[in-house]
């Protein structure tokens, strides 16, 4: 579950909390997939109770000190956000993937241009 704060002196009006799942070796479980989408899922589900909040920036849940691998967790959360919106396609004027790593950056690019470009 996501829980959300004020953003006090952040440039944001507030912040959303998940603790994504860790992965201790290198198979990831279908139940850690759903665990990560599932953080996903709730930010949007979260944000979308807030009204002024017309944006949401998601870092790169899980990946990290958390090992889970970054082209399996930008693909799950493409394909988690693509859907939500889908049914909630009103909601947000913006939903922005923010990587700190050019590695993270070429697995949401190539997501994002498909297998093909």
């Amino acid at each position: 579950d996501a829980k959300i704060t004020r953003a006090y002196n952040l440039p944001s009006g507030y912040v959303l909390h998940t603790v994504g799942p860790i992965i201790l070796n290198e198979n990831v479980s279908e139940f850690q997939k759903d665990q990560l989408a599932s953080c996903y899922r709730s930010c949007l589900s979260l944000a979308n109770q807030v009204q002024e909040i017309r944006s949401i920036a998601f870092p790169c849940i899980s990946t990290g000190v958390f090992n889970f691998p970054g082209e399996l967790a930008s693909r799950t959360a493409i394909e988690t956000v693509d859907e939500w919106l889908s049914s909630n396609s009103h909601r947000f004027t913006h939903v922005i993937f923010n990587v700190f790593l050019e590695e993270d950056f070429d697995y949401y690019a190539g997501s994002f241009r498909g297998p093909d470009n």
